[in-house]
């Protein structure tokens, strides 16, 4: 069990957490969340490695004496020369070989008794570790992940994605007191996200998970910690039940701000009276009057209803359209090709008009990304952009490009004349005035996203280039960012393992299959992926959730509290059939 109290940390520049407090009981699956840029890596790290830390406050971890940790960063080692199974075993087989050497030892041995002690707590970490059965355990771990085909490939030859799945397990099979996962689902395509739900949702022990994945949050989690504005909001339950209480907590905060609004007015309107009643009368009984109206006035805002985990400002990313592109065409490949080992991709032929918005899916190490940035340089022959197009590229490799610089830098770079007007400029898209003095390659992964956005938006252009756009962004930012795709009226050609944002913003997909890419509805699309994965009913009830909770938005915003009320139970009825 996990139990943090009045927890408080923070940089010179800014506080995380401000006596936070909450709990994980053994054995539950909890999902951190939160905006970009709250702390929450920083905090898992705090957990593990309390001792590196000056904090206030209390940590306790009871009956934890393992810790198992998936960074969202880890990378691959191509040098790397074991097979999955032996790269998964590593930790068994260190056990099992001094466990032999103690058994070597003893039998010469003059002092028995301190290698046989020693050698007591090898079979006991061995035994606590679940070691007799760790093969068949890897195998079935495999399985789960539909892995089980790669148990004697090289380790080096994984997909990005395979690789991130054969860590999870390799933090698995060790049986961890609890286990840490920081955004393990960044990039990976559908199939391997779903391994990846079926992996925690057959996990027995404590899960700590960052992630901003609807498919995951809504499929694999009875626990809820929220991280905003330097507090936490623990809740028990799963997280469609936790919007569900943050929506009807919104209702009751909005009609009692309502109320306060009501009252604010009121009183704002008698001390207008008084004030100009006491400027024509020279009296000093009215002066004291008027003061003790202000008081009162200036009492009631500062305790008007404040909503920190129920209002949160949503980022404001816009795209700037530049002039449109005259005709039928501003995009077409033929015959386009690539391969490096291997061929990846081959007899490629499409073409998109100025105002289309496509998605490019596939499974991981397929070529997109390769395609994405050939497109980009247009250098290949095969590749052939309309002489009207002004492209820009979101990339995954911020670091890249960006360099050392710090964002003050390089949007006074940018022309920004003030400090203020870079501050409100990057306040729109959801970061904060302290990541000013920081370096590009300082910045979470969502920051850098965020940062990257709030850059290409800087520039007009009528073909937007987008590599993995949500992959660290939370969900509101990829609410937004989906807005302003589906605003933007020039083409948008995107690479995109997210199915909620695939479904939500393009005309059409490029499905990679077979070396190559076939064009797909977005309806036929929907139909296969939840075919596979979803239950039948899932995706009419998604939707009709999502109607009803726009529904509830609208009325909240027009201060028709007794209506959204009455919405809020057909919302319950939909998330109990969700449910069931």
């Amino acid at each position: 069990m996990i139990k943090v109290e009045k927890l408080s940390y923070g940089y010179p520049q800014k506080d995380l957490y401000k006596k936070v407090s909450f709990t994980i009981e053994d054995d539950v699956h909890c999902a951190l969340i939160g905006t970009n840029g709250t702390g929450k890596s920083t905090l898992i790290d705090l957990l593990m490695n309390t001792e590196n830390y000056l904090y206030d406050g209390k940590i306790e971890m009871k009956g934890i004496n393992r810790i198992g940790y998936v960074s969202q960063f880890s990378a691959l080692n191509q040098k790397e020369d074991l097979t999955v199974f032996e790269y998964i075993s590593q930790e068994f087989v260190k056990l099992e070989q001094i466990i032999a050497d103690y058994c070597k030892q003893m039998e010469t041995a003059k002092d028995l008794e301190s290698i046989f002690e020693e050698y007591q707590d090898a079979l006991d970490e061995f035994s606590a570790i679940d070691g007799d059965f760790y093969e068949s355990n890897i195998k079935k771990q495999l399985k789960t992940a539909n892995l089980q085909k790669l148990e004697d490939q090289n380790i080096s030859s994984l997909s990005a994605g395979e690789f991130k799945l054969v860590q999870i397990i390799k933090e698995m099979v060790v049986n961890p007191g609890l286990l840490i996962m920081d955004e393990p689902d960044v990039f990976l395509d559908f199939e391997h996200l779903n391994a990846l739900r079926n992996l925690i949702n057959g996990h027995k022990g404590t899960i700590l998970v960052i992630t901003h994945n609807r498919y995951l949050l809504n499929h694999c989690f009875n626990k809820i910690l929220q991280l905003e504005n330097t507090d936490i909001q623990e809740f028990d339950g799963t997280y469609i039940e936790y919007n569900y209480e943050l929506l009807a907590t919104k209702i009751e905060l909005k009609e009692a701000e309502a109320t306060e609004q009501a009252e604010i007015d009121r009183q704002t309107e008698i001390l207008i009276k008084a004030r100009k009643k006491a400027t024509m009368m020279d009296n000093a009984s009215l002066g004291r009057a008027v003061h003790a109206r202000q008081t009162i006035v200036d009492r009631l805002k500062e305790r008007k209803t404040k909503a920190p985990f129920v209002d949160i400002k949503q980022p404001e990313i816009h795209f700037q359209m530049g002039d449109a592109a005259e005709g039928k065409s501003i995009l077409s490949l033929t015959d386009y090709s690539v391969a490096f080992d291997e061929q990846l991709l081959e007899h490629v032929n499409f073409d998109m008009s100025p105002t289309d918005h496509v998605a490019i899916v596939g499974d991981n190490g397929t070529g997109k990304t390769t395609l994405l940035k050939e497109i980009f340089e247009n250098n290949n022959d095969a590749v052939r952009i309309s002489e009207e197009a002004t492209t820009l590229m979101f990339s995954q490799f911020t670091d890249d490009m960006y360099g050392e610089k710090t964002l003050f830098e390089f949007f006074e770079e940018k022309g920004f004349d003030k400090k203020t007007e870079i501050v409100e400029y990057l306040e729109k898209y959801g970061l904060e005035e302290d990541t000013l003095s920081q370096k590009v390659g300082e910045l979470s992964g969502g920051e850098k996203d965020l940062f990257q956005l709030a850059v290409l938006s800087l520039k007009p252009a009528n073909l937007l280039l987008l590599d993995e756009p949500t992959g660290h962004l939370d969900v509101y930012a990829q609410i937004a960012l989906e807005q302003a795709i589906a605003e933007f009226e020039g083409a948008v050609l995107m690479v995109s393992h997210d199915f909620y944002t695939v479904a939500n913003c393009v005309d059409y997909i490029l499905f990679v299959e077979n070396n190559t890419v076939r064009r797909m509805s977005t309806r036929k699309f929907r139909q296969m992926i939840y075919a596979n994965y979803f239950d039948k009913d899932y995706l009419i009830l998604e939707q009709e959730k999502k109607d009803v909770e726009l529904r509830i938005g609208k009325l909240i915003q027009k201060d028709e509290f007794d209506q959204a009320k009455v919405l809020m139970e057909s919302l319950d009825v939909i998330i109990k059939k969700m449910k069931s």
